[in-house]
């Protein structure tokens, strides 16, 4: 993590999850090394998406349904989350998770690559929530943009990719080159305002504004 780690200690005890399927999830991850957004970010996710009243969420690599419990949690019952991994033995258990935890019948669990599958919705979202491989995430952020509506959010994870940003271009692999890229779309697009957020990985919000919003600033 980028957050020097007093500070994410800090940070940490105001934001201990305390939701026994969250406990559990976030066990598993530790156990597994498996990586997770962590309840910090959750929260961010969950009160972004709470700020903004959204009812329709796409996630674009959901893993075993740790970010999905927390937009679950924010677009409430009526509400809808698309869930989507390659691993359908992923979706299964991120399934499971969701009904012990009353959520699932706020999720639609896809199976499948996340870019093919977001071609398949029209949408608008209200959010799309990015956390690809990176060397996607150029091409996630060109359909994100075109499937989420004004005033709504990109949520992209990961976007200081444990500092490898800063390194020379000549040093990058494919996935920090596609971190890099995104950054560099996402805070030059028109129609995007974006903050990226140094909080354990980077969290990058782009809210969707229209291109002549930002024109007019």
């Amino acid at each position: 993590m980028i957050v020097e780690p007093g500070i994410e200690e800090y940070l940490s005890n105001f934001q201990k999850s305390r939701e026994p399927v969250l406990v559990e999830m976030e066990a598993r991850a530790a156990e597994e090394d498996f990586p997770i957004i962590g309840p910090l970010v959750g929260r961010l996710c969950k009160q972004v998406a709470m700020g903004i009243k959204a009812r329709d969420i796409f996630e674009m690599g959901s893993g075993f349904g740790y970010s999905t419990y927390w937009f679950a949690q924010a677009v409430g019952e009526g509400g809808r989350v698309v869930h989507t991994d390659g691993d359908a033995k992923k979706s299964a258990e991120a399934r499971g998770y969701l009904k012990k935890a009353g959520l699932d019948k706020r999720v639609l669990f896809e199976v499948g690559d996340a870019v093919a599958l977001l071609k398949t919705y029209p949408g608008p979202f209200d959010v799309v929530f990015i956390d690809i491989d990176k060397h996607g995430y150029p091409e996630a952020l060109e359909l994100a943009r075109s499937r989420v509506r004004v005033g709504g959010y990109i949520i992209t994870d990961n976007t200081l990719w444990s500092g490898k940003v800063t390194q020379p271009a000549t040093k990058q692999n494919a996935d920090t080159k596609g971190v890099v890229k995104y950054n560099q779309a996402a805070f030059g697009a028109a129609d995007l305002l974006t903050t990226l957020v140094p909080m354990r990985d980077g969290v990058t919000l782009s809210l969707k504004i229209g291109a002549d919003a930002k024109r007019k600033r």
